[in-house]
């Protein structure tokens, strides 16, 4: 047994019975490699990654490819979950590299940790033009003794490329002279992706495809601001797309990571709660903006899969479930028509036309369910019977393999979802699962004189959180207290946004991935450009923006503007890199629409939680010594733009009148607009 078996993440300790002699990520490693004078091999992967667990039973559990990693090289694995910061800085040299990333990551470097050679998954033989990893092992040995002077030459290139490539040039940071800013950014980001846009299937780009959150996200934003129907045609039939697609577990709820087609039917079948805190979010407000009920029941449907099955009993959320059970990829989600049959009986072909199992299987001898694409997505009777029975037979299969870390940043950004979720739909178990949520990080996932942490697992915490993990969690806490009108919720958002500019940011510029107080890396990369996540700049600038309406302090607010601002180059010369921060400059530039219910009018409350307003705070609940309720009768609602109140509305529809007047164009809800 390596040093593994103790590691909190459980993709490390899937590795502690490897014959190689693996080192978790520390000075121990790097002091060996040192002392011996031997290059490490590092190798960053997750739990639920497939190829990850290929490249682990094809090399890593081999005798003889352990034993050469074992006696020219210090072998350090790394949980790319877990340590994002290391991630971030070798997938730039692998990428400066090969033109290419991805995971499995494998990367050879000095004993000073610079990046020499790296790529990704490696065969045990060679294939394809891949070098067998044994025979790469022994090509980079031999480097690393004979030719040591040209190993230098490109550890030292290669530190300069990943310098470059991780942070942005002078030029991109800060706001341009000639910003369009605002609408005409937004609307030029639209321009962007309609050029992308697969009209017939969905999504952005070819495949492989992802759900891109963001991008549907930047969608609904336009068309709620602009009555454009083109903006909501490309996010309702994207979420249409995916939503009937293999990509949906259709049976479980909840969405697989991505399509290997462009049709959404064949996933990658891994399930990651970050996918599904940012797809919940875009179905939510599709419904908002449309009515259309089937929009609710994928968000209904998701939701219950993380609570069922990525729960804990602490109130937190496992990462991810794997791709694989009974050693193959997807069997969990598989069927065969026999299956269907004897499940079924006289149901089944009914059943079998609607998941399209009368044609040819779809992925080897066997199907993956789903709707072909554009057809109706809502269930009729008959078949909402046969998935009840099909979700009790499926349930004595042996599940996916869960990886059971609680992450700070994905809690928190799963809490946000839920917390708009529960306000927008008046469900009370969501209510309380939010709240349970926030109070778990609260009391778990923060170290000693209140630094927050990054993961969390058996009761362990570990590793000092980073930027993202922070942003998140001033979002997470403003929601839910607008969701409870509980005041303790902004206090707390309050202390973990201050922290985060305190050690994340310099001057003006955007968030470091890292902490002032964390370990030193090759570089200090930064984090100012969406990738499968948000940005942590543009989740914690909006979220600032945000929290100062709230708290009537315009401290907090222009420290949020700073940060937007701080990206507006990129956001200009590359819209869909940096699509949050668009979306945030958008909300700043059309004004906060900030709400006050007082007294108890929970009726209200439920009125404007209702509504997909992308640019509105809701106080309401405990009153607090802030400008926004200063001065406010009991029992009304104050709707306030840009320093300008409306007369307090005393019913419902005195309230939505008055949230019309002060929003830039009335809601639209057009069935008309895009298929089911």
């Amino acid at each position: 047994m390596n040093r593994l078996a103790e590691e909190t993440s459980p993709y490390l300790r899937q590795h502690a019975d490897n014959p190689v002699d693996w080192f978790p990520w520390g000075d121990e490693a790097f002091a060996k490699a040192r002392d011996q004078d031997r290059p490490i091999f590092l190798s960053v992967g997750y739990s639920a990654c497939h190829w990850c667990h290929v490249m682990a039973h094809e090399s890593f559990e081999d005798a003889a490819v352990a034993a050469a990693l074992n006696t020219g090289f210090v072998p350090v694995k790394v949980d790319r979950e877990e340590r994002p910061d290391v991630d971030a800085v070798y997938m730039e040299a692998v990428q400066a590299l090969t033109g290419r990333g991805g995971w499995p990551m494998s990367v050879f470097m000095t004993p000073d940790g610079r990046p020499f050679f790296g790529g990704t998954y490696f065969p045990p033989h060679d294939v394809h033009g891949l070098p067998g990893f044994g025979r790469l092992l022994e090509a980079v040995g031999e480097a690393w003794t004979e030719r040591r002077a040209e190993v230098e030459r490109q550890a030292d290139a290669l530190a300069d490329a990943v310098t470059r490539r991780s942070t942005l040039p002078e030029v991109a940071v800060g706001l341009p002279a000639a910003s369009p800013g605002g609408a005409a950014r937004l609307a030029g980001a639209i321009d962007s992706l309609a050029q992308r846009f697969d009209e017939v299937y969905g999504g952005f780009g070819p495949a492989p495809k992802f759900p891109q959150p963001v991008l549907v996200e930047l969608c609904l934003r336009h068309h709620r601001a602009s009555g454009d129907p083109r903006s909501l045609a490309m996010a309702e039939t994207t979420l249409a797309a995916m939503a009937s697609g293999g990509i949906y577990d259709h049976l479980g709820g909840g969405f697989c990571r991505y399509s290997t087609d462009d049709t959404w039917t064949v996933p990658h079948f891994e399930k990651m709660l970050y996918d599904q805190a940012g797809l919940v979010r875009c179905y939510l407000h599709a419904w908002q903006l449309t009515g259309r009920h089937h929009w609710l029941e994928v968000v209904e449907e998701t939701i219950g899969y993380v609570l069922r099955d990525l729960g804990t009993d602490t109130g937190g959320f496992c990462s991810s479930e794997d791709a694989d059970s009974e050693g193959e990829e997807g069997s969990f989600y598989l069927w065969t028509r026999q299956q269907f049959d004897d499940v079924l009986g006289e149901e089944s072909k009914v059943a079998s036309s609607w998941y399209g199992l009368d044609g040819d299987p779809n992925f080897g001898d066997r199907h993956i369910l789903r709707r072909p694409p554009g057809t109706a997505i809502g269930r009729p009777p008959a078949v909402t019977r046969a998935r009840a029975r099909l979700v009790e037979a499926r349930a004595i299969r042996e599940r996916p393999g869960l990886d059971d870390k609680v992450l700070t940043e994905w809690n928190a950004m799963f809490g946000s979802t839920l917390a708009e979720a529960a306000g927008a739909t008046g469900r009370r178990e969501w209510v309380d699962a939010a709240r349970s949520l926030a109070g778990f990080l609260l009391g778990q996932l923060r170290g000693p004189g209140g630094r927050w942490l990054r993961s969390w697992q058996g009761g362990r915490a570990r590793h000092l959180a980073y930027a993202a993990d922070y942003a998140w969690l001033v979002d997470c806490f403003t929601r839910v207290g607008e969701l409870t009108g509980e005041a303790q919720w902004l206090g707390h958002a309050a202390e973990v946004a201050e922290d985060m500019v305190r050690l994340f940011r310099q001057g003006d510029g955007p968030l470091f991935v890292t902490g002032a107080d964390a370990e030193a890396l090759v570089v200090r990369p930064l984090d100012a450009l969406d990738g499968a996540t948000p940005s942590a700049t543009s989740v914690g600038g909006t979220a600032m923006v945000r929290l100062g309406a709230l708290l009537g302090d315009r401290a907090v607010g222009d420290a949020g503007r700073s940060l937007l601002a701080s990206v507006a180059a990129v956001a200009d010369e590359h819209p869909l890199a940096a699509a949050n921060a668009v979306a945030g400059d958008d909300m700043v530039a059309g004004g906060m629409l900030e709400v006050v219910v007082t007294g108890s009018r929970p009726d209200l409350v439920r009125a404007v939680q209702a509504r997909y307003e992308p640019a509105l705070v809701l106080a309401w609940g405990e009153r607090q010594q802030t400008p926004l309720w200063e001065g406010r009768s009991d029992d009304l609602a104050y709707v306030c733009r840009d320093y300008r109140c409306s007369a307090p509305a005393a019913t419902v529809e005195e309230l939505v009148d008055r949230l019309e007047d002060e929003g830039r164009r009335p809601p639209v809800r057009l069935d008309e607009v895009a298929p089911a």
